[in-house]
């Protein structure tokens, strides 16, 4: 394990002395070890076992955890379609105390050269959904494990989950997570460890917030960088001092420019004041300069302008299919002979055709597909009764709604679900085949043509 070493930014400032990592609390069952202090959770008899090499088997367990308990049961997580591990698994023991021991003792333990996280198991899942007692922990240590993060964090309260992300070579990433059983014991934790220093690295502890609050949180941020574009030609840095100074004071304003030293047409202004810099966004977004409309927002880093972008599109194309809900409809098997044209002119009679398009390759032949969109739902289910199936150029056409890949790939893989064939229950009967007198039995044969013999029932 790495050792941790926790220091106040005032001890390194000073060079006192840095008080030494948090020792082993006792444990519920009275043993020292990784395991914090606190009450031992309603079903503790069961176990969670996390981050498991994709090919560690229950034997690997049982052999594992059969050293430290009598075992109730064993079961590894698969998929169902595919019979893959999904990387975790439950053991439940016959007394808590065995499972106190082996969550202490087995914790991090390496299975397959994997060290396995281990955590009582809860059932009730609103408490790990509710981040209650959940916190965040970033610049950490690139020598810091999950041990580590846990012996740090251990003297704060009870431990649920401690986990530190790795890449998928098993290198750190700079961050985890560590989950109380309390608020007040993650509070606590927050309150002594943010700014400190772990192995040499100022680490910021703060509560852990879900992606949706992450991006709602991240709208609302106040900024002083402003960006604008749709510059004339002609605009220099000047210009811009003297549009946005109007709305507070300005420590920078700059047009970008090529290794020519012309214009890219957009540019930078930051403000010292936050409002002023929203006030300035507000006020000159969508104005005309030189006869062009400046573009004016919150300057953005590459990521965040991607996932606006990505929003945006996601929401357009949901629109896109709402609009079109059950008037878009998709032809399949056509003759390549067919044109767009045609294919118009084959749907024309059942309403009005709002667009048509055969799909075709780069080089223009026929995918033997496309797509007739109709002014109503009820003119394209009239063209489905009428089309699917029609022969066309000795083809019969399939004719159905057209869907999305995601939708299509859902009925398809609840149409396969159902065509699973259903397991056959065993046999209760004798091994052997009885049959009644004047059939075949042993020794004789069936003649071609006859019925199977009849079986004795059972006693």
């Amino acid at each position: 394990m790495a050792q941790i070493q926790v220091q106040r930014q005032q001890a390194a400032a000073t060079g006192a002395a840095a008080p030494p990592p948090p020792q082993s609390m006792p444990t519920q069952n009275g043993m020292a070890g990784g395991v914090a202090t606190g009450p031992i959770p309603l079903g503790s008899t069961s176990l969670y076992v996390g981050d498991l090499d994709l090919n560690v088997s229950e034997a690997q367990l049982a052999d594992l955890f059969g050293q430290v308990g009598q075992l109730v049961s064993i079961r590894v997580c698969r998929d169902q379609t595919t019979r893959r591990s999904l990387g975790y698994a439950y053991i439940n023991f016959t007394n808590g105390q065995e499972a106190a021991r082996a969550l202490e003792l087995l914790n991090f333990t390496p299975l397959n050269n994997s060290p396995i996280r281990i955590m009582y198991s809860h059932r009730d899942p609103s408490l790990r959904k509710s981040g209650a007692g959940n916190i965040y922990i970033k610049n950490l240590d690139k020598a810091i494990d999950h041990k580590a993060l846990h012996d740090t964090f251990s003297a704060f309260g009870n431990i649920l989950s401690c986990k530190v992300a790795t890449d998928a070579s098993g290198q750190s990433k700079g961050y985890g997570f560590v989950q109380f059983d309390t608020e007040e014991a993650a509070k606590n934790a927050i309150d002594k460890l943010n700014g400190m220093l772990i192995n040499d690295k100022q680490v910021y502890v703060g509560p852990f917030l879900r992606k949706q609050e992450r991006d709602s949180s991240t709208s609302n941020t106040r900024f002083n960088n402003v960006f604008v574009k749709n510059l004339s030609e002609s605009t220099a840095d000047e210009d811009l001092k003297n549009v946005f100074g109007e709305y507070g004071s300005i420590t920078s304003a700059v047009v970008m420019r090529d290794g020519d030293g012309k214009s890219r047409c957009f540019g930078f202004v930051n403000f010292e004041n936050a409002d002023d810099a929203a006030k300035a966004v507000e006020a000159l977004n969508g104005k005309k300069f030189d006869d062009k409309e400046w573009f004016v927002a919150k300057a953005q880093k590459k990521s965040e302008r991607e996932q606006e972008l990505k929003g945006r599109f996601e929401q357009s194309m949901k629109e896109a299919v709402d609009k079109y809900q059950g008037l878009n409809l998709y032809i399949k098997n056509l003759d390549d002979t067919i044109s767009d044209e045609m294919l118009k002119e084959m749907f024309s009679e059942f309403g009005t055709v709002t667009s048509c398009k055969v799909v075709r390759d780069p080089s223009g032949v026929s995918k033997g597909s496309g797509f007739v969109a109709f002014a109503t739902p009820e003119e394209a289910s009239r063209a489905i009764n009428e089309m699917n199936g029609k022969m066309i150029v000795s083809k019969p056409l399939y004719v159905a709604h057209a869907q999305r890949k995601e939708e299509r790939r859902a009925r398809l893989q609840a149409q396969f679900s159902q065509m699973r064939p259903v397991p056959m229950p065993p046999a209760v009967g004798p091994r052997m085949p009885m049959f009644p007198p004047g059939a075949p039995g042993l020794g004789q044969q069936f003649l071609y043509g006859q019925g199977p013999p009849a079986m004795i029932p059972t006693q």
